[in-house]
């Protein structure tokens, strides 16, 4: 599992995901992903390259998702496949941070 991070305009931090988000890969990415939910306002989740997403990287999505919210700011989830969008529309995160399939939409969310 590869994460990389992007400033985009506005405040807004893109990360970017990349590989199978199972036990090992959310494990490798957790930590990371707690310090940008703690210290950024703006998080743009690019899935466009997540090709699993299991229990364990729904948990660190929640977290992050929850953290920001929590802080006052906003998080958006941007691109996942069909797949992947259905774990997170079934186990309801959805709820709590939006999904959107174009990146105009996801920014637009987040201003």
């Amino acid at each position: 599992m590869q994460m990389a991070t992007e400033e985009l305009a506005g405040g807004v931090t893109k990360v970017v995901l990349d590989g199978r988000m199972d036990i090992a890969g959310s494990q490798a990415v957790d930590l990371k992903m707690n310090v940008i939910a703690g210290s950024r306002k703006f998080v743009l989740v690019d899935m466009q390259k997540l090709s699993f997403l299991g229990s364990m990287g729904l948990r660190t999505i929640f977290s992050m998702a929850r953290t920001v919210k929590n802080r006052g700011g906003k998080m958006v989830l941007f691109g996942p496949d069909e797949l992947v969008e259905k774990v997170l529309k079934t186990s309801g995160v959805d709820a709590l941070v939006p999904i959107h399939k174009e990146l105009q939409s996801a920014m637009a969310a987040l201003q």
